[in-house]
């Protein structure tokens, strides 16, 4: 029953989903056909394609045969390539996931130990300088845009000093610039939350008897306040994962990585609404299940969550 709830809430999300993306094709302003095919083609021509794409039947019957052909697997057809949509994701979606994935780990990686760190040097108003230089560079990279932390790192690591690639995906060291611009802000966010979820725990009675038995404080820190951390860590971490799919896009589009959000922006720019209508509705689809794989793993590791009460 608890789980149902969720995965309910999730379909229920999913399909709000579904209907923004369908919408979305129709709230354009004008003939999407004829922004496509540009303003000097044919009449005859704009409406045979607008015939082939099924755009001039019924709204509902349009909205019946794009629901049917998700579930099918058929996402519509780009109306620049006439490729279908989801071969053209199924090629750029691996590079996203790359990307995004290289990104959150190396976020986690760096904000838990770092958030742990800072928090047992500043407990009880100690290590000013520290807290000072801490919350000013956490705080500085929390707010910069990723796209202005990119386009700075391809001026200087890519353009002047050569050391590393401005564009594409070939070997490691192209992972380097879209990765750190990518991480910086999550990262940032994430060494915040958990110094906060740190310190909090270091007052609690059972860091106080843990003390008090003399246990060494690397024991405390990595197997009685690392696990009650990693609650709110988990949570955001989990929103933050959703955000770089969304984040991803443009760093992509500065890198010429070549990823769904690469292939998102040019559908956009090239007016080819039913590619990025398929974009529109992947990303919101696994940005949904990234959300309820941590809300299903929150109650598996908290039991005070909501998902462990009753109903």
């Amino acid at each position: 029953m608890r789980w149902g709830r969720r995965v309910l809430r999730f379909a229920l999300s999913l399909g709000g989903v579904v209907v923004a993306s369908f919408a979305m094709l129709h709230l354009i302003p004008g003939d999407p056909v004829r922004a496509a095919l540009g303003p000097t083609a044919p009449p005859e021509t704009v409406e045979r394609r607008r015939t082939e794409l099924g755009l001039d039947r019924p709204l509902l019957d349009q909205f019946t045969s794009y629901a049917g052909g998700i579930f099918r697997g058929d996402l519509g057809e780009s109306f620049l390539s006439r490729r279908p949509a989801a071969e053209v994701i199924a090629d750029r979606l691996p590079a996203t996931v790359q990307l995004v994935a290289v990104t959150m780990l190396l976020a986690l990686a760096v904000a838990v130990p770092l958030g742990m760190w800072a928090a047992a040097r500043t407990e009880n108003g100690r290590g000013r300088g520290t807290d000072l230089a801490f919350t000013a560079a956490t705080g500085a990279l929390s707010v910069v845009p990723e796209f202005l932390l990119a386009v700075a790192m391809v001026a200087v690591f890519g353009v002047t000093l050569g050391w590393l690639p401005v564009a594409g995906k070939d070997g490691p060291e192209s992972f380097v610039m879209p990765v750190l611009a990518l991480a910086a802000g999550p990262t940032a966010l994430l060494a915040r939350l958990v110094r906060a979820e740190t310190l909090r725990e270091l007052g609690a009675d059972y860091v106080r008897l843990a003390r008090a038995k003399r246990l060494p404080p690397v024991r405390i820190h990595l197997r009685h306040l690392l696990p009650n951390t990693l609650t709110a860590t988990l949570t955001t971490g989990g929103l933050l994962l959703a955000s770089l799919l969304g984040g991803s896009v443009v760093i992509e589009y500065v890198f010429q990585w070549p990823g769904l959000g690469g292939a998102a922006v040019e559908a956009i720019a090239g007016k080819d609404y039913a590619l990025a209508q398929a974009a529109v509705l992947v990303y919101g689809a696994i940005s949904l299940t990234v959300l309820l794989a941590v809300d299903l793993a929150l109650g598996l590791l908290d039991r005070r969550s909501t998902l462990g009460s009753r109903g």
